[in-house]
């Protein structure tokens, strides 16, 4: 299937869809050091577009015919890390994004955003912009922890096809969920040479040290050092700080699950706000093989219910 990947970022979601086998046919995004960064890990290309600008995007996508748009519009108006106010201009491309899809009427769309989107008017808007323009949605919320991701992150997942009833795929996102969640150790073996690592907490009230024997928070877009004043908070799985270090940039990228051959440049904080903005290649893997395992169940039916409707004919 055919695609177009828009607020592609560095490509995560591309990622994990191609892996899955989706052909993608261009990514579109407005932010220069994450387009260069896809530009130099993919072959297909990438059009600096501002997507607030429906027309003009709307026109440009069309040249490449997609079958599907997946996209995350940015979370930042609406994540507990973001100041939450979702008038403050950012909130306003998920709405872009839904009238983007209703000009271009793709077959498919997927949508990933923040679990608190659930509770926007942003959301509101383009679930109608959705509805009138044909589509049957299934919202659901990840832990990208059960999906192949070694880390806790939950995310909104919303699916729209044209055509079908609300919540049409839930059961085959559902039983691809695994038993129980990935830790880091799950994920890099012994490769990792820490056992313990810093994360910097929101708040001092909360911890700052993890175990690999644990899924990770959630990558967000900052990592700084361990402060030399830390206290050990009684959560934390430890009674000393030696040892302990934060993860590096490399190693935060691949907890997002993007292979270690990916390649990231720029400032390091430039870096940093890229992976902590990505879709986690695998938890976009997830939702893509969920969409072939219901594709392929409707093709089998269609194959059984024309064999049974020959097979009427010739007894008649």
């Amino acid at each position: 299937m055919r695609a177009v990947d828009l607020f592609c970022g560095c490509g995560g979601l591309s990622l994990g869809f191609m892996k899955a086998g989706f052909e993608i046919a261009a990514g579109f995004d407005f932010w220069d050091e994450a387009i260069a960064v896809y530009e130099r890990n993919f072959s297909h290309p990438v059009i600096k577009q501002d997507l607030s600008d429906v027309a003009g995007a709307s026109e440009k996508i069309r040249v490449y015919s997609p079958e599907m748009i997946i996209g995350g519009p940015p979370c930042q108006d609406f994540s507990s890390a973001g100041k939450r106010d979702e008038d403050n201009g950012r909130g306003d491309l998920t709405v872009s994004y839904a009238r983007i899809i209703a000009d271009v009427r793709p077959e498919w769309f997927v949508m990933e955003n923040v679990e608190r989107i659930q509770k926007t008017r942003k959301l509101a808007e383009a679930i109608r912009i959705y509805k009138e323009a044909g589509y049957g949605l299934t919202c659901t919320v990840l832990d990208a922890s059960l999906c192949g991701v070694p880390q806790k992150r939950k995310r909104f997942v919303m699916i729209g096809h044209l055509g079908s009833p609300d919540d049409f795929i839930r059961s085959c996102l559902f039983k691809r969920l695994a038993e129980k969640p990935m830790t880091v150790a799950d994920y890099f073996g012994n490769s990792l040479d820490v056992k313990y690592y810093y994360r910097h907490p929101r708040s001092y009230a909360r911890r700052g040290i993890f175990s690999v024997d644990e899924p990770s928070p959630t990558i967000r877009g900052v990592n700084r050092p361990m402060p030399d004043g830390y206290q050990l908070r009684p959560n934390d799985p430890v009674r000393t700080k030696d040892g302990v270090r934060p993860l590096t940039t490399k190693e935060r990228s691949m907890i997002q699950t993007f292979p270690e051959e990916f390649v990231f440049f720029g400032s390091k904080t430039v870096q940093e706000q890229m992976i902590g903005n990505a879709v986690p290649v695998k938890l976009g893997r997830f939702v893509a093989e969920a969409i072939k395992s219901y594709i392929d169940t409707l093709e089998t039916e269609d194959e059984y219910a024309a064999t049974e409707l020959f097979s009427v004919v010739a007894s008649a």
